[in-house]
């Protein structure tokens, strides 16, 4: 099991290795396993958009609740670490995941039936509508704001001293916003299904 978990490719194999036997083991108590239509599909769309959102939201938090804050505690002399491999690493994962997220929840949508009446904001999918033009302007915002700013931030693009920390604070700045966001975002992306709007 070891080898298994030390290895972040193996482990996630692992993890859908497990997801296929337990889809199999309560397919064969069932009697019937899952049906491979339009519904499956439509399903497993959302399944994926649940993880690359896990993964985007995840990070945004992780950059926010803990990296962010942490960054003054940390002596100078360490400080690279994070600036040159953490960082890095985490903010390619960041906004793939953002477009990961966005391309999957409008496929869903879309084959849903959905897509434009909740881009118009219109009954019966108002709620999911806003989460989702919410949700388009964080992934803007990742793409646009944060990640141009934290390479000028991070040294990955060269710039003057005074720029870089213009850009470290617009960039900091911009992922408090989605922060903020991503609090009415969740919801209406939860209401939608349960009643909650």
């Amino acid at each position: 099991m070891a080898a298994i978990l030390q290895s972040l490719g193996r482990t996630i194999i692992a993890g859908i290795v497990l997801l296929i036997l337990l889809i199999l083991i309560a397919s064969s108590v069932a009697g019937a396993g899952p049906q491979m239509g339009h519904a499956w599909g439509a399903f497993f769309m959302r399944w994926l958009h649940v993880l690359s959102g896990i993964m985007w939201i995840g990070l945004l938090w992780y950059f926010n609740f803990v990296q962010i804050p942490s960054m003054p505690k940390i002596p100078d002399e360490q400080k690279p670490a994070i600036g040159k491999v953490i960082a890095p690493t985490a903010l390619f994962w960041f906004r793939y995941a953002a477009l990961a997220t966005v391309a999957t929840g409008l496929l869903v949508a879309w084959m849903n039936g959905y897509l434009a009446d909740a881009l118009g904001l219109r009954q019966p999918v108002h709620a999911i509508g806003i989460g989702m033009w919410i949700a388009l302007l964080m992934a803007f915002n990742v793409w646009f704001i944060i990640w141009p700013n934290q390479k000028k931030a991070l040294g990955i693009v060269t710039v003057e001293p005074e720029e870089k920390a213009a850009a470290a604070r617009l960039a900091m700045l911009t992922s408090r916003f989605n922060t903020m966001l991503s609090i009415p975002m969740l919801y209406m992306m939860v209401a939608q299904q349960n009643g909650g709007l």
